[in-house]
Parts: C-alpha cells; structure tokens; sequence
C-alpha cells in the first residue's frame, strides 16, 4: 500500500453562518492522481484552498508529508513541495510566457542581493542558466516552444492554461493541486492536458490532486476518487466505485446516469 502524502483530518470551513466543509477526513497517496468531484457548490475549491494555505480551516488538521501545515501561509507551503492552479487564470498578461513561468522558480533561487549585483562575475548568472534550462524543458514537455516568448495575455485560452500548468510544475512540486484544469477547453485540448496530467504523474513522479468536472475524465485518468456534496464527502473509492455508489448517482450525475445503465 502506497503512503499518504497529504493527510486531512476533520476539516471544517465556515464564512460566518455559511459552512463550506464540514468535517472533511481523506488521504491522498504518493504517486496517484486523486480526484474531487461533486455539484456547483459542493466544497471542492474550497479543499484545495484549504490545502494550499489561501484559506485556513475552523477546525481540523491538514498533514503534509506528516508536517502539521494546517496554519502554514502559501509561501511556506510552496518550498515543502506543493504547488497549484486555478479555477481563474492567474498568470502576468503583460510578461511572456517563460517569463511567466521563471515567476515558479522563484522559491528555488539562492543567489541573494549581493549575488545579484554581481550577476555577470558572480554565481548568480550560473544559476540563472541552470532554472532557464530547466524552465525550457518544461517548455517543450508541454509543447509551448512556439509562444515561449509571446505576451501570456495575448493567448488563447487553452495555451494559457498550459503556461499556468508550467508555472506550477516550475515549482518542482511533489503534490500538484490542479483546478478544474480542462475547464473551457475543446476536446482536442482535454485530451492534450489529460495526456500532460498523466505524464506528470507517471514520468515526472508528481502526485495529483485535481477537481474536475468532465466526469469522462476523471474516470479515465484518476486513482481514486472523492466526492462532494454540500460540504461533506458523500463518497470515495476508484472511478468505478464512486460511479456505482447510489448517493453519488443522484448528487452529483442525477437521472443521466439511470438512463443510460437502463
């Protein structure tokens, strides 16, 4: 049996009367891809901004590696190797796509101001070199070469969702959060990404945790996975567990899902 990289335990989350998760407890292996499904509302987000540091539960405990980070802020969480997307694009419209993605090397960097005024005599320039060299095999996994030094904002949707993929793998990450990562994409793209997921998980030993509603998907790439409803997990298994569960049949793929197994 793998061991557990993230461990959350009893996780509550409210907004004054407004309780978004509500005694949340699940695993998420090293080496798989772990899924969170449910309906607009259910809490996924709200999990994985717990997980990432953006929010900061009312009760429970998160573990990371077996590191309690339930308090740690989001720059303390990034160096113990977590890294994430989101929902909404978050890149710099204005910097050019590797530019956008050196911004994740960041927390790896070791020259300090001194270094960097000597840039060009010191190690700084030496180490630059290494990240850039890095940065472009990042560059060339996701198959950007052609945009890598266009404007981010000036591209299309679903490169931009590649370049916010490549700033989050710039990390180095060991756990890889991925919001809703195929959301308006076509699909030739989910299936790019879902290739590029699957790469990163298996060649690049990340493990991933990801919300994603294309249930199609999810049951095609995912280890394992949980399920939300107003807050609460209603389920958790593999895709065909999960799938066969009754409560997750009307909660979240309702009469659909009847209809086709009659």
């Amino acid at each position: 049996m793998q061991d557990s990289i993230l461990a959350v335990e009893g996780v509550s989350l409210r907004f004054g009367g407004v309780r978004a998760l509500t005694e949340v407890s699940f695993e998420v292996r090293r080496g798989e891809v772990f899924s969170v499904i449910g309906p607009n509302g259910a809490g996924k987000t709200s999990m994985v901004n717990c997980v990432s540091g953006r929010y900061r539960p009312t009760e429970g405990r998160i573990a990371f590696e077996g590191q309690d980070i339930t308090r740690l802020p989001p720059s303390r969480r990034a160096p113990l190797g977590i890294g994430r997307t989101f929902q909404n694009l978050a890149l710099f419209g204005h910097m050019t796509v590797l530019d956008n993605i050196m911004v994740g090397r960041h927390h790896l960097l070791k020259a300090g101001f001194l270094r960097g005024m000597a840039h060009w005599i010191g190690g700084a320039r030496a180490e630059e070199i290494v990240h850039r060299r890095e940065v472009e095999d990042i560059i060339d996994f996701l198959e950007i070469q052609h945009v890598r030094k266009a404007p981010a904002g000036t591209l299309p949707y679903g490169l931009r969702k590649r370049v916010e993929l490549a700033r989050a793998i710039a990390l180095k990450p060991k756990l890889i959060l991925l919001d809703e990562p195929m959301a308006g994409m076509n699909l030739e793209e989910k299936e790019d990404m879902a290739r590029f997921i699957l790469d990163l998980n298996q060649e690049w030993d990340m493990t991933v945790l990801m919300i994603e509603h294309d249930m199609g998907v999810v049951m095609d790439i995912s280890s394992r996975v949980m399920v939300l409803d107003f807050g609460r997990r209603i389920a958790e298994g593999t895709p065909d567990e999960v799938l066969a569960h009754p409560q997750v049949r009307r909660a979240y793929l309702g009469e659909a899902v009847e209809e086709a197994a009659a």
